[in-house]
């Protein structure tokens, strides 16, 4: 080193070796390493990367907007206990890989402690799959807005101009899922989740109207066409008529028919059909398999890869929920799957374990849900050949009455309407309503088209459905409810 002529060293002779920052792990490392950890008989890893964006809005005015994200990694041990084998599930938000031991740890105290698995088989063993095991997560940001949220801005100016006020919320979610198993298999899907809901009113709040929509990108999301659909339905309800209690030819739009429809797809468990414990179970330990539930000839399915509502094409659960899914199922091939064919039941939920138990083969559930009954009529087709008959906007609140008949009951809400002689002429107070969705599919006179649509109860947990409006000759609106 040199000095200089006042005999101090200079900066220029200082050499810094710079240290990188520490690579985080991508979440495959992660689910690797769990699985290297883990000394259980076998194990099953699943990771989930999340990212989300969202924006609000109140009284014509977006009041916040946020970007999150997470990542979650789900160890299942299973191992051979007294009478059988137990599973221990642990799931824990992760972020480094010392966190990975004691989670693993965790599960395997959980196996080791606990009691044989109701619901027990064999890990899926491992098959060619064209995933992308080492691509990375699929992510979304607040850019996934950038054309939908100028045509808010457009619609709260109209909204202001025509004395209306706007209220609702978007999101889009983005959820990549690696699963592993310690039988050699991979698999991954990149989920996009996205919602819409708007909520309008009058300015002196009296009036109340709701749409909502599901997508994969929000390219497809027409706010004007929702906008318009919000102003009609306001207007439509400027004149106010009291109706009482009673059974209403009434059209049921795709919302509410997703609603009743999704509640009986999550009841649908084989096993408790043949246990006698829900409504497609039949006396002497049989069930409706092979009867007609429907009069008119109506197709229910699901499908992995609908155009539109594609979900992921394995099971993917990180916890066993009674005869729906089974924490040893995961990553079994999920089919495209017909649960209602020409009218007639065809399919219930069916875990392996079952399938085992009862000679039959299984059938998983599928993130989506499709009904079809042939129809071309839009809603407007089908109010303007109504006599005399009710329009709901959704159903809200619902909850089960009886599972042996799957009777809900539950409101309506933001506008029911008065049809006569084809055309809307005002809006009606409120019900609660007592119907099975069973015992609709045999009542319903006519089916219109299919379009995508978003169950507004459910729309937390279910989004991908496909439904028609339908006419039911005689829904049960078996009381008047003050509710707005």
């Amino acid at each position: 080193m040199t000095e200089n002529p006042a005999g101090e060293r200079s900066p220029h002779d200082v050499h810094v070796t710079s240290v990188p920052e520490p690579v985080a792990p991508g979440i495959q490392d992660l689910v690797e390493q769990a699985l290297a950890l883990s000394k259980a008989d076998g194990c099953i890893v699943i990771g989930a990367e999340r990212t989300e964006a969202n924006l609000r809005w109140a009284n014509n005015s977006l009041t916040t907007n946020g970007q999150m994200s997470s990542r979650t990694i789900t160890v299942i041990s299973t191992m051979p206990v007294e009478g059988g084998t137990s599973s221990g599930v642990v799931s824990r938000a992760i972020s480094t890989v010392d966190e990975l031991s004691d989670l693993v740890a965790r599960s395997e105290d959980a196996a080791r402690n606990g009691s044989p698995a109701d619901d027990a088989a064999p890990l899926v063993e491992s098959y060619p799959n064209d995933d992308d095991w080492s691509a990375a997560p699929a992510a979304t940001s607040i850019d996934v807005f950038a054309q939908f949220a100028p045509a808010l801005g457009i619609a709260f100016a109209q909204a202001e101009q025509g004395a209306r006020l706007l209220y609702g919320f978007a999101e889009h979610i983005m959820t990549s899922y690696f699963l592993a198993t310690s039988t050699g298999l991979r698999r991954r899907f990149d989920q996009p989740t996205g919602r819409v809901e708007v909520n309008a009113k009058s300015v002196d709040l009296s009036r109340s109207a709701w749409v909502g929509m599901h997508t994969r990108d929000f390219s497809d999301v027409d706010v004007p066409g929702l906008a318009a659909q919000l102003e009609e339905r306001l207007r439509w309800a400027e004149n106010r008529v009291e109706l009482p209690a009673g059974r209403y030819e009434t059209l049921l739009p795709p919302t509410a028919v997703a609603d009743l429809l999704t509640y009986a797809y999550w009841t649908a468990s084989a096993r408790d059909a043949e246990e006698g414990r829900n409504v497609f179970s039949a006396p002497g330990g049989s069930t409706k398999l092979g009867q007609r539930l429907a009069a008119l000839p109506v197709r229910l399915h699901s499908d992995p890869s609908e155009p539109g509502l594609e979900c992921p094409p394995f099971v993917i659960a990180p916890s066993s929920e009674g005869g729906i899914q089974s924490v040893f199922d995961n990553g079994a091939p999920v089919q495209p799957t017909s649960w209602i064919a020409d009218g007639v039941l065809t399919n219930l939920i069916r875990s392996r374990n079952w399938a085992a138990r009862s000679g039959a083969d299984p059938v998983f559930p599928v993130d989506n849900l499709i009904l079809d009954g042939g129809g071309t009529a839009t809603t407007q087709d089908m109010i303007a050949s109504t006599k005399r008959g009710l329009l709901l906007t959704c159903l809200w609140y619902i909850r089960q009455v009886d599972p042996q008949t799957l009777l809900l009951t539950g409101l309506t809400r933001d506008g029911v309407y008065l049809i006569e002689d084809g055309q809307v002429v005002g809006a009606v107070n409120n019900f609660r309503f007592n119907e099975s969705p069973i015992d609709l599919l045999g009542r319903i006179s006519e089916v219109g088209r299919s379009e995508h649509t978003l169950p507004r109860e459910w729309s937390d947990y279910f989004t991908r459905t496909s439904m028609p409006t339908v006419r039911v000759p005689d829904f049960n609106m078996s009381t008047v409810s003050r509710a707005s």
